[in-house]
């Protein structure tokens, strides 16, 4: 009789350590936010990450730099709560997706700052990044071998870039790197470079140019005057709404609270 006591009691104390651990999971699931996408985000879905964190202590906001291709994918996989892309949805992708631009970003045409190149045409830009123009000599710099570098082909800053200039899948590229972060560093190395980020990303590292007399800045982006912008889009699914904590945070980065936030990030709140 005690034997089967013992077994009995066992039995109850696994099923209670059972529950107890299927509702952590639950709760974890219900205080936890995940993103996933595009690096060139990373800025301002930090900033937007940390205030939101600031204020609702027992949230996690968590953010997987993979690019917006594998964002997206993520999202459509169920693999993430909030997709992040640097570049509008195709429209095979909207047919179960939905596309809201939380902020507008310039991609800034970066050289190394050595070079005394420091404006460039959009017509320039693409015929160097297609190979029609291979020395800097011919865009008024000095007599060196242009070296093209750019981003993977799933990267959202490299379909908007690409787009912008009307060269899709037509730049010869020096480099393909796998983040904006080692867009910069490369051309900051490389006194012959020429490169493609993020505003938001570009450091002291490198220099950015003007783009036929425009400088990338908030008003010049805003008002359209500089050409090669693209839009920072958090993507969701269309047959499963955000709930708790996930459409909370999204409510917050949509909100007039964010601006301040995108700003510091470096790039341009859209209007509310």
């Amino acid at each position: 009789m005690m034997k089967t006591t013992k077994i009995f009691g066992s039995m109850v104390m696994t099923a209670v350590l059972a529950m107890g651990t299927m509702t952590g999971c639950g709760d974890s699931s219900q205080k936890t936010v995940s993103t996933d996408g595009s690096t060139s985000m990373e800025k301002v879905i930090g900033y937007l990450s940390e205030a939101y964190m600031d204020k609702n202590s027992d949230v996690k906001v968590t953010y997987n730099p993979t690019g917006s291709g594998a964002g997206i994918q993520a999202v459509q996989g169920g693999r993430c709560d909030i997709g992040l892309a640097s570049r509008n949805l195709k429209d095979e992708e909207k047919a179960d997706l939905n596309e809201t631009v939380v902020a507008i970003d310039g991609i800034a045409v970066i050289v190394n700052p050595e070079n005394p190149v420091s404006d460039l045409t959009v017509e320039q830009i693409a015929q160097v990044y297609t190979g029609e123009v291979t020395n800097w000599q011919e865009v008024g710099g000095d007599d060196a071998p242009i070296v093209c570098i750019g981003r993977e082909a799933a990267s959202g800053t490299r379909d908007g870039f690409e787009s912008i200039i009307g060269t899709a899948d037509n730049c010869k590229y020096a480099q393909e790197l796998t983040s904006t972060g080692d867009v910069v560093q490369t051309v900051s190395s490389n006194p012959n470079a020429i490169g493609y980020a993020s505003l938001a990303s570009v450091s002291d590292q490198v220099q950015t140019i003007s783009v036929e007399g425009i400088m990338p800045s908030d008003e010049t982006i805003l008002n359209g005057d500089y050409k090669i912008q693209r839009n920072f889009v958090l993507v969701t699914k269309k047959d499963k709404e955000l709930t708790g904590s996930a459409k909370d945070f999204f409510d917050f980065c949509m909100s007039s609270q964010a601006d301040e936030y995108i700003t510091k990030a470096g790039a341009v709140p859209v209007a509310k």
